[in-house]
């Protein structure tokens, strides 16, 4: 009996600890995604680190952090800020040359008539090579200026400072930038809570673009909304979150990124006016790891752990639509694809080869990826896996409207990875795309895809519909035909 009592106790004593919470976040370690209900499922990675570039090749150019990487067509430039140079490489990774002092197209040092100081770069945070154009664009982000060059001889084309007719308070201190097919100038600079600047191709500002609303305080809009007009002057004003990044699309749409914790959106996908089109069909919005992503404090004394959101620092766009997003608070990459999917998540922060500790820029080297990292002073290259690759080209597929192919592709991902939810709604897809709704019911069924789902059975229901109209009918007619005969042999009969 007082074994019995014992047992009782001791179990009564296990079931008033407190819960230990696990998150799959931490337990997968990196490789994982998210299916549809926010679970992280263990997943294949599909990036694997290959090769790095570092001052090694540099010889004696010093080489200290990187702080932006760009993809042109044929060659890569990292930007160290605190050297004040652009290094430029092939796509070999072998070094090319390391932009610091500007000179012209005879060779001779650039001095600048206003100071009579030899013109160099002071430390640039940004870089854009136009390919159609053949100018390189360097963000002279300290000397508050854009410094562009000829992209093939480097030398001095034009300054472009601030332009006279800028409005606004934001300070012309260019961080990053971009450059559009009909010349216009893109830039965000840090803090600045007015939007990215945009300059005509002759240097003039155009206008600030791109809307970035801040999260809406219930509370303090009822106060404000009820508050007198001294209240409401000494009410703390609200302000736009500022942007951090931007890329821009083959069609020449601007994506930007935030971290400001402010922000209703991380991620932005630009239109022509400015509003946000960034589509958002996955399972879960474009926000990176779950609020459940948690790491512990470093300090010992404090046991508690401290929740973190993904902090995207940079975004590349491929050709097919399919977007990267740099994640500063663990060193993680998240791929979606252009309707928003989560397509996978790969990379940590860390000590290990491969690992980063302050990531700051991402890039595009046909299917791979450039990581670059400002502590490390290096950027590493990862190329798809097996399954990456797979992946990949099913994306890629897809966007060009190769519907077949994409099926294929993304049966083939299933079959490598039995919980990639994604892969199941892309074979459902395709099968609803052939008219072949019982197949796609299936498979979006798995996959989770509702939207999809719906619009399979729907198209099932009508073939249903259509199949067995004739026999409704003819069932119809016939209990018609007795109902009239009936009635009519019960009115003859009783005259």
């Amino acid at each position: 009996m007082k074994f019995k009592y014992s047992v009782i106790i001791i179990c009564l004593i296990f079931l008033m600890l407190p819960c230990t919470k696990v998150y799959a976040a931490n337990t997968f370690e990196h490789n994982y995604i998210y299916n549809y209900w926010g679970e992280a499922n263990k997943s294949l990675p599909a990036f694997e680190f290959v090769n790095v570039i570092d001052g090694s090749v540099m010889k004696d150019i010093k080489f200290s952090e990187v702080d932006d990487v760009f993809v042109s067509k044929d060659r890569i430039f990292l930007v160290d800020t605190m050297e004040s140079r652009v290094n430029v490489f092939d796509t070999n990774f072998n070094f090319l040359v390391s932009i610091k002092l500007i000179r012209d197209a005879n060779g001779r040092i650039v001095v600048n008539p206003q100071t009579n100081e030899q013109l160099m770069l002071t430390n640039p945070e940004g870089v854009f090579m136009d390919d159609n154009t053949g100018l390189l664009y360097i963000a002279d982000t300290a000397a508050e200026r854009i410094v562009v060059l000829d992209g093939k001889t480097y030398s001095f084309s034009r300054i472009i400072e601030k332009p006279d007719n800028m409005v606004g308070v934001t300070q012309f201190k260019p961080s990053k930038l971009v450059v559009g097919k009909d010349g216009v100038i893109s830039i965000v600079v840090q803090g600045s809570y007015e939007g990215i600047i945009q300059l005509n191709n002759d240097g003039t500002f155009s206008r600030y673009f791109g809307l970035n609303k801040p999260k809406v305080n219930m509370i303090d809009q009822l106060w404000e909304s009820i508050a007198t007009r001294k209240q409401k002057e000494k009410m703390k004003k609200v302000f736009a979150p500022s942007f951090n990044n931007l890329t821009i699309d083959q069609d020449g749409l601007i994506y930007a990124t935030t971290y400001d914790a402010s922000a209703q959106n991380m991620v932005f996908r630009f239109d022509s006016k400015g509003e946000n089109v960034l589509m958002e069909n996955g399972y879960l919005p474009v926000t990176g790891d779950l609020v459940q992503n948690i790491e512990s404090s470093n300090d010992s004394s404090n046991s508690n752990q401290i929740a973190q959101k993904s902090k995207f620092v940079d975004i590349a766009v491929s050709d097919f639509g399919v977007y990267a997003l740099l994640d500063k608070t663990k060193g993680r990459v998240f791929i979606y694809d252009f309707e928003g999917d989560l397509l996978n998540i790969f990379g940590s922060s860390g000590d290990l080869k491969g690992n980063v500790k302050n990531p700051t820029g991402i890039a595009w080297l046909g299917k791979k990826l450039l990581i670059s990292d400002k502590d490390l002073g290096v950027c590493y290259l990862y190329e798809p896996t097996e399954f990456g690759e797979t992946v990949l080209n099913a994306a890629e597929q897809y966007y060009k409207g190769n519907w077949n192919n994409a099926g294929k592709l993304f049966d083939e991902t299933v079959k490598l990875n039995a919980n990639y939810d994604v892969g199941y709604t892309g074979v459902g897809r395709n099968y609803l795309m052939q008219d072949q709704y019982e197949k796609a019911m299936y498979y979006l069924k798995l996959g989770n895809s509702k939207s999809y789902y719906s619009k399979a059975y729907n198209g099932y229901r009508s073939l249903a519909i259509q199949k067995y109209i004739g026999w409704f009918a003819a069932l119809f007619l016939l209990i018609t035909f007795t109902l009239f005969y009936s009635e009519y042999k019960y009115n003859k009969k009783n005259g």
